[in-house]
């Protein structure tokens, strides 16, 4: 079962990313194969606006917070 911040990360990056695009499906993989640290490390590769990138950070920092309790 997906975490509630991982459910949450892919509805943002569907609203953000509306055409399917390369990019787009490696950040759909790294979330759907919980890697963090690969969404990460693409996300910080995306133009977004300041109020953005504090939304995915702190949904990347939930799903950091619970990657380690299976």
């Amino acid at each position: 079962m997906k975490s509630q911040a991982t459910v949450s990360l892919l509805r943002w990056l569907r609203r953000q990313l509306r055409e399917p695009t390369p990019f787009r499906e490696h950040l759909e993989a790294a979330v759907a194969n919980d890697d963090p640290r690969e969404a990460r490390r693409l996300l910080e590769q995306m133009s977004c606006t300041e109020a953005q990138r504090r939304h995915v950070e702190g949904l990347l920092a939930r799903w950091d917070d619970t990657h380690g309790r299976g």
